[in-house]
């Protein structure tokens, strides 16, 4: 579908993340496929409910396949097409475990705002790709996407409601665990 799909050490920090959180509520930004969600649905508890928005239907419907392939029941997942930043707004405050973001860059740092009012205390945003192709350490590197996803780092980092930490899994994957 010409996407990439989330790393196996990407996706194996979240299958951890959620297990570590007994995650029963989990949001994601970006379908995809459905490979990040597997991954997740893998380490949450067996009752909890995925939520994951995408603007392209094909992509959830490759990702509903894929759930229904995984013998994952339709009852733990609910998808939502349409603009994240439309979307995000209508999801309750505090009352997510985990939010995952890996959707478009431009609107990251838009993303990480709504996933802090989503979160509840102790809840954790992870974000793909936070190194954005290796890109970000390079003060040279300045094209949209990259300065997008350097301003983020520095935004997460910032907030003194954030305790973050970039891991070296995948094209980096930041974490921050609501205080």
């Amino acid at each position: 579908m010409g996407i990439d799909a989330v790393s196996a050490g990407a996706g194996a920090t979240l299958r951890l993340l959620a297990a570590a959180l007994h995650a029963r509520a989990v949001a994601e930004v970006g379908t995809g496929t459905g490979v990040s969600a597997l991954w997740m649905l893998e380490g949450m508890a067996p009752d909890g409910v995925l939520t994951t928005i995408d603007v392209e239907v094909e992509h959830q419907r490759a990702a509903k396949e894929a759930f229904a392939a995984a013998g994952i029941k339709s009852t733990r997942t609910r998808t939502i097409s349409g603009r994240a930043l439309d979307v995000l707004p209508r999801l309750a405050d505090g009352a997510y475990d985990l939010v995952y973001v890996d959707g478009d860059p431009a609107e990251a740092a838009d993303y990480a705002d709504q996933a802090v009012r989503m979160l509840r205390s102790g809840g954790a945003l992870a974000v793909n790709d936070a190194l954005w192709h290796d890109r970000v350490a390079d003060p040279a590197r300045r094209d949209e996407d990259t300065v997008a996803m350097r301003e983020l780092g520095k935004q997460i980092r910032d907030d003194e409601r954030l305790l973050p930490a970039l891991l070296p899994v995948g094209g980096g994957l930041l974490v921050a665990v609501k205080r």
